[in-house]
């Protein structure tokens, strides 16, 4: 399997069907379309029964709490794919919005059972890659248009164009787009080790790969090695890409990268990073059978958990992912 088949959220060859989305007219007849499925997503959670990522017809009663338009997604075998924001809805339980911790399922009383609304870094490692593609498409606008409502530029009320892919400032007339935030994670090695660190408030034995923004004027390199030098004091030399992942958290788009380290000493920045530390090949054997005393496995489905993997199945190293069955 390819490594990039591997990285959840991925592409799955979906049709986005650009050209189709400022044919109003197209847009609605394929809304009205009985194999049209639609996918309710409520507080940035999608809708899931027990076979995967779940859509129904445009006109379920469960769309009576939309809070905006749908959203056309793409075209696939069983055709056109949209979601909608049923935000509006609130359910007699209160909801437990840890985003680490969060298991809570929200039974809608129009949906059938085991039809739930679920926090999807709990689901996302069960769903299909078409469905994991979809769902991730699906959060990111949805939080886009939640948090984009009024125009940056004049402070009008924005709205919805180019299904769902597009605000307009009727005042203004200016146009505003989905946005993406580039981040650098950064698989970090001297030797047989690799660097790893947990941020402030994360779960007991939880760490991950070093990880950080790319500042606007600068290079993925160049962040690589401000982001570890910031983080952890370690001086990085060498830098290069591995892979990437789309992470709708709330509309990231992460960098894996590798890089040699030219120091070992730590220093923390403690606003940043709780702790950070140096742990051998062989220890992360550990961490992946569940046995190391100080640090848990990766959350699944991340690209850090992608990445460290591959390095302990030694494919991730300077130059790329090399090919190698991990399975």
């Amino acid at each position: 399997m390819p490594f990039e088949d591997r990285i959840t959220f991925g592409t799955s060859g979906l049709e986005r069907a650009a050209h189709l989305r400022g044919d109003a007219a197209r847009i609605e007849a394929m809304l009205s379309d009985p194999t049209t499925r639609v996918v309710p997503i409520w507080r940035g959670k999608p809708l899931v029964s027990p076979q995967g990522l779940a859509g129904v017809r445009s006109d379920h009663a469960v769309f009576k709490d939309a809070v905006a338009p749908a959203i056309f997604l793409g075209l696939d075998e069983n055709g056109a794919r949209f979601a909608r924001d049923v935000s509006g809805w609130s359910p007699e339980e209160p909801v437990d919005l840890d985003s680490f911790r969060d298991r809570t399922e929200q039974q809608h009383p129009h949906l059938p059972g085991g039809y739930v609304f679920a926090e999807l870094r709990t689901e996302m490692t069960r769903l299909t890659r078409r469905d994991a593609e979809l769902a991730a498409t699906a959060r990111a606008l949805v939080e886009w248009h939640r948090i984009h409502g009024f125009c940056a530029n004049c402070g009008a009320t924005s709205v919805p164009a180019q299904a769902g892919w597009q605000r307009d400032c009727p005042s203004c007339g200016r146009h505003h787009f989905p946005r993406t935030d580039p981040v650098v994670i950064m698989l970090i090695t001297h030797k047989d080790r690799v660097l790893v660190g947990r941020t402030p408030g994360w779960p007991e034995r939880m760490y991950s790969l070093l990880a950080g923004f790319i500042e606007p004027g600068e290079t993925m390199e160049a962040a690589v090695r401000r982001e570890v030098a910031e983080e952890a004091g370690v001086r990085v030399g060498a830098v290069g890409y591995l892979a990437s992942q789309p992470w709708p958290y709330p509309a990231s788009l992460m960098f894996g990268c590798w890089g040699h380290a030219e120091t070992t000493e730590i220093t923390i920045d403690p606003v940043e990073v709780e702790d950070a530390f140096w742990i051998s090949r062989a220890e992360m054997i550990e961490v992946f059978a569940g046995t190391h005393p100080r640090m848990r496995e990766p959350r699944k489905g991340a690209i850090a958990h992608s990445l460290l993997e591959a390095w302990v199945a030694g494919a991730a190293e300077a130059g790329g992912i090399h090919a190698v069955e991990y399975d």
